[in-house]
């Protein structure tokens, strides 16, 4: 019945929102559906919303527009986070007929085969709503993403029981729950089998790895007892942790990373601020003391990992004093970029209604800071790997003539544009940094890896 409709995807957010995409875009194809690129006419559109910054819920009626220039007849379905926030905001949307939450995005194949069938339900041109209360959204659901052929990120995890002030995930993902040891370890060999060489682990909190399915405390297994089964899976050649909170990530698991057969020299821990008084204010579960010991005990056993922050700037009362501590305090550390975030008001949080708020121009100065400070940490990242040995795991696109990848421990490389590089793992020397920031190498005379 599907063979000739065409469904398009577009995600907003981040990993966790691309595994999801993926899991349901197949669903949609073993339903017999085409997919096609999100810039070409289709049938149906869908997508994948996301809600922890302004920047991606003004996005979202931008895409709805890019759709219906596609094809003004087309049927556009919006599922996630900002779905599931504020699905009437979305619903009001001109152009949009479906509006998913948390629990229902997982069920759209047969929301559309039933428009398919009964076209009448949705003729009266407002959009359907179906989102549940968050607190129903308390069983897991697996997933993973396999469209690009280098890596794929394997949902671990989902939702999150911490309240940080400033965060709506809780409110739009529910509970923090997990997926079974055992249905992990299957995603993994499922991707490994199609030929992929790294698989990056995402959730919201996976630190947190092991509440069960239906978000009970009692953890079955630990997030280390993942790694190291995930470990012994044959096939895979990289395993990557996304990103995990500081008071998550433990002695033993930094110690297994880096003995490890797979896992990579890489982790992204969010800090959010340098300042104590900021992250009580924030209800973070850990002091900058903790964060610093963090990152020395990385570098202790992995002095050549790669170290990512979020850091957030502008929260409500962060005074001129309060961000020069965060930003003396992250220039003092041994880390490796990061990812700066620029505070806004989120409804239903506590921060939406402190005091202090920082005037936006006063935030954009401070983020045009840090983001000039992470330049600097990822160039002086980069010149001390200069001269040494890496692997590069090379991806699939012609940029202008070059083919890009990464090392081990994040340091991105660019080469001459070769087809038979793709997908590929090779043994490099990283000679310079070139104009624009990459590392360029040359290749050492051993066999490809992969």
């Amino acid at each position: 019945m599907n063979a000739h409709k065409k469904v398009a995807f577009y995600t907003l957010g981040c990993k966790l929102n691309f595994s999801e995409t993926s899991t349901i875009a197949r669903s949609f194809t073993e339903d017999g559906f085409m997919r096609v690129d999100f810039s070409e006419a289709a049938d149906i559109y869908v997508i994948n919303t996301c809600s922890v910054t302004e920047n991606a819920d003004k996005r979202f009626k931008s895409i709805v527009k890019q759709a219906k220039k596609g094809n003004p007849e087309a049927f556009i379905a919006a599922i996630g986070c900002y779905a599931q926030l504020k699905p009437q905001e979305l619903a009001d949307v001109d152009g949009v007929d479906l509006v998913l939450g948390a629990t229902e995005k997982f069920k759209l194949t047969g929301y559309i085969n039933d428009l398919l069938a009964h076209p009448e339900s949705f003729a009266n041109g407002t959009a359907q709503i179906h989102s549940c209360d968050i607190d129903e959204a308390d069983f897991y659901v697996g997933s993973y993403s396999i469209g690009d052929r280098t890596r794929a990120f394997l949902k671990v995890q989902d939702g999150c029981d911490y309240k940080c002030t400033y965060c709506t995930i809780p409110l739009a993902r529910g509970i923090s729950r997990s997926d079974t040891l055992e249905n992990v370890l299957k995603n993994a060999a499922e991707i490994s089998a199609q030929g992929i060489k790294e698989i990056v682990l995402t959730g919201v909190n996976i630190g947190d790895y092991g509440k069960g399915e239906f978000g009970n405390k009692k953890h079955e297994h630990t997030f280390l007892e993942l790694c190291q089964a995930l470990d012994e899976v044959p096939g895979i050649d990289r395993l990557r942790i996304s990103s995990i909170e500081p008071n998550l990530l433990k002695n033993e698991t930094i110690n297994f990373v880096a003995a490890s057969r797979t896992f990579v020299p890489h982790f992204h821990i969010p800090l959010q601020s340098g300042s104590n008084k900021l992250l009580k204010l924030m209800r973070r579960r850990y002091m900058r003391e903790l964060y610093v010991d963090r990152v020395n005990q990385i570098k202790e056993v992995l002095p050549q990992a790669c170290i990512g922050v979020d850091v957030i700037v502008g929260f409500p009362g962060e005074t001129d004093a309060d961000f020069l501590e965060t930003y003396t305090f992250l220039q003092e550390l041994d880390i490796s970029y990061l990812h700066v975030f620029t505070y806004s008001e989120r409804d239903n949080t506590p921060a939406a209604t402190m005091d202090g708020v920082v005037p936006k121009k006063v935030r954009s100065k401070r983020s045009k800071m840090l983001r000039g400070l992470s330049a600097k940490k990822r160039r002086a990242f980069y010149e001390s790997r200069l001269g040494t040995e890496a692997t590069v795991l090379f991806e699939g696109e012609n940029k202008l003539g070059y083919i890009h990848g990464f090392t081990e421990n994040y340091v991105k490389v660019k080469a001459p544009w070769d087809p038979a590089l793709v997908n590929t793992l090779h043994n490099v020397r990283l000679d310079r940094i070139d104009e624009e920031g990459m590392v360029r190498c040359s290749f050492i005379a051993s066999p490809v890896l992969g």
